[in-house]
């Protein structure tokens, strides 16, 4: 990855009553654009995402979407929806004078990048993405429901159970949902704190114990929670998939981890089959665009994207 800079400007975005949105800018001033877009709903994004792009050769955007990392009001789910954030994407691109960009994305990044190209195809120069996630129920009770993704790791599964009464364990989102969004501070808290942990464990190719603290976790867990409940606000399980027509004339690149246990193959699979004009670089690695092998892949796909943005 390249070093990281200093962004050269930064700040806030009002995008609504409620939300502002942090945003930066860091590399070179007068070279093609780029918009990072996190994962999550609700991860925010690093200081470590910048590194994925040559500060010569790219002006970086990086935003913090609804509700999360720098933007706030923090864990707000009021008047957040991936629409809004396909708006509040556009909202940053006008802003900052920029008339098209490369959109790179991972996990639900990947989602929401797919959903922000097939709203606005002509503003976007290229796609990198990784992690395929479409936010399908299937897909979300893979991660959060009993029978998936538990059979891998049944003792972390079962730190993930404790909270939930075992009469509501047979629909383990709604749940969550109540307790993340329940009236009880200590209720919500205990409740983001197991589910953070939980997926922790799903997100590097060898896991490390986190031991985050309660209330950071809490815009990662209500945010996902929020969008899983919800569907992503997407029409159908191929709500992504049959608007691919309105892409195909776009760069694309996917680079997935064939260990990945979040966003498992599978997606990246069917995207590829429904996209053939994407190339499908799959990978030895897990989940995490650090992990090493998924990292130096995901910089070579955008230096080699580039030439066809130029």
């Amino acid at each position: 990855m390249y070093p990281i800079r200093e962004p050269l400007n930064s700040g806030y975005l009002r995008v609504s009553d409620i939300h502002e949105i942090y945003w930066e800018e860091s590399g070179n001033p007068e070279g093609v654009p780029v918009i990072f877009l996190h994962g999550g709903p609700g991860a925010g994004a690093s200081v470590a995402c910048r590194g994925f792009f040559n500060p010569e050769r790219f002006r970086i955007i990086i935003i913090d979407q609804r509700g999360c990392g720098r933007s706030r009001p923090y864990a707000c789910v009021e008047d957040n929806t991936t629409w809004d954030l396909v708006a509040d994407i556009e909202r940053v691109r006008e802003m900052l004078g920029i008339r098209k960009w490369l959109v790179f994305g991972g996990s639900w990044g990947s989602t929401l990048s797919l959903a922000y190209a097939q709203t606005h195809p002509e503003r976007v120069k290229g796609l990198v993405l990784r992690g395929i996630f479409l936010c399908r129920p299937s897909e979300t009770a893979w991660l959060n429901e009993a029978g998936g993704v538990s059979q891998i790791y049944p003792e972390q599964w079962r730190r993930f159970l404790a909270p939930v009464a075992e009469n509501s364990r047979h629909m383990l989102i709604q749940a969550y949902h109540e307790m993340l969004f329940h009236e009880d501070e200590e209720v919500c808290l205990t409740a983001a704190k197991a589910w953070a942990d939980w997926e922790s464990y799903l997100i590097r190719f060898e896991p490390e114990e986190v031991d985050e603290d309660a209330y950071a976790s809490l815009a990662i867990a209500r945010l996902e929670n929020h969008y899983f409940v919800n569907g992503g606000w997407l029409q159908g399980d191929k709500a992504i998939l049959n608007n691919i027509g309105k892409i195909r004339h776009i760069p694309t690149i996917i680079v997935q981890g064939r260990y990945d246990l979040c966003t498992p193959m599978q997606s990246a699979w069917e995207l590829s089959q429904a996209f053939p004009e994407a190339e499908l670089r799959v990978v030895q690695s897990g989940h995490s665009a650090f992990d090493p092998a998924l990292s130096e892949a995901l910089v070579g796909a955008v230096e080699d994207i580039l030439p066809r943005l130029l």
